[in-house]
């Protein structure tokens, strides 16, 4: 009976939320037409606003898990349980503004970021771009973000006010643009330890586009460096908090292989496999073209071969020692367990949110609980690296 009048507790409120919500509408009737006629920056901006009050709030929060709650599909990474292995990528909330809003969604962990050690503005506007009919995005951001400072005292009132959300939460650290790479590994250093307390892991950001000379912190010598700045640091803090490292899918198959041999050298804890991509497709209509054009890194679909081909490079030379994490251009179930076969342990979407709408996460689940009793399997982490002989 108590179980009866909870369920319909929940859809009462699942109603009324259809009724009241333009979130709630169906996302092909309401927002992806919208996102056509609004600026790509200014869309996002009002969609974290929303986030931010509303999913923040705790009749918000049940509100939105009653729509878009994700089932259960466990799965044991870097000595925690996840609930499923969908996350939240970086670059949507970079500031850490609505981290309570992102489990009401469906997602199971959250990164947060890119946050580096100075706060900027990153670079000038227009800066972020769509290609519809590609599923495409293409940003210079520049790590726009208040800086570690105020991020670390933002997320110690949240923290203080019980609104920390109860999944793993990720940083994600870039270099400050000011910064020259001969200074880069005090740098992040810096920004891990004043964001240790306030995350369950962090990624190194070396590889994105839209920070003049970043991408070079991947050669081998950078590299080093760094990790081994951090690493000092995550001792002196007590260490338990797993490190990652972000690569570029640019890279030559023997460059990402040459980094990744390097990180396992210095312990890394785990790799992300990839940021966005110079490279473009080729367009499908004049509206793709002119965004193609624009300066900046590429998200969505027609990233998603080549971040399974890394994410099957990096499970070829570190098997299951070293998980992965995969992103880029999963937006569907098939590109989900790609990516599972191929050797990641745990994913990320960006680009699929902006385009399927916040559905995507629980339709994805779902998909890989069914793939998962059609192999036969007991839960997920069997079929990880399941395409790798």
């Amino acid at each position: 009976l108590l179980s009866a009048r909870a369920g319909d507790a929940t859809q009462r409120l699942k109603d009324a939320v259809l009724r009241v919500l333009p979130m709630g509408l169906p996302y092909s009737l309401f927002a992806r037409p919208l996102l056509r006629f609004t600026d790509s920056e200014r869309a996002h901006s009002l969609a974290m606003r929303s986030l931010a009050s509303f999913g923040q709030s705790r009749v918000g929060q049940r509100a939105l898990s009653a729509i878009y709650h994700a089932p259960e599909l466990p799965i044991h990474v870097f000595g925690r349980l996840f609930h499923h292995p969908l996350g939240l990528a970086a670059g949507f909330d970079k500031g850490a503004e609505a981290l309570s809003a992102w489990p009401a969604l469906g997602f199971s962990w959250i990164e947060y970021g890119g946050i580096t050690r100075f706060p900027q503005e990153g670079n000038p506007k227009p800066r972020m771009f769509r290609a519809h009919s590609e599923r495409a995005l293409v940003n210079r951001m520049g790590f726009n973000n208040p800086g570690a400072v105020a991020v670390r005292d933002r997320l110690i009132d949240r923290r203080a006010s019980g609104m920390w959300p109860k999944v793993p939460v990720a940083a994600n650290i870039g270099r400050s643009r000011k910064t020259p790479n001969e200074s880069a590994p005090s740098d992040y250093s810096s920004t891990l330890e004043m964001l240790w307390n306030q995350a369950d892991m962090f990624v190194l950001n070396v590889s994105s586009p839209n920070t003049p000379g970043l991408r070079e912190l991947q050669e081998v010598d950078h590299l080093s460096s760094i990790l081994a700045e951090c690493k000092m640091m995550s001792d002196r803090k007590g260490g338990g908090k797993p490190l990652l490292l972000k690569l570029s899918p640019d890279n030559s198959d023997d460059e990402i292989i040459a980094s990744a041999q390097m990180a396992m050298r210095m312990d890394i804890d785990g790799f992300v496999a990839t940021n966005t991509t110079l490279h473009r497709p080729v367009p499908k209509n004049a509206a793709s073209r002119s965004v193609f054009a624009e300066g900046g890194g590429l998200s969505g679909r027609p990233l998603q071969a080549r971040s399974n081909e890394v994410i099957r490079l990096l499970y070829e030379e570190a098997g299951s020692a070293v998980p992965i994490v995969g992103v880029g251009g999963i937006d569907s179930v098939d590109t989900a367990w790609q990516a599972v076969a191929s050797g990641a342990s745990l994913l990320q979407l960006y680009s699929a949110l902006v385009f399927n709408g916040p559905s995507v996460v629980s339709g994805i689940v779902k998909g890989l609980g069914r793939k998962v009793k059609e192999n036969g399997f007991l839960g997920i982490e069997e079929a990880v690296g399941l395409d790798i002989t």
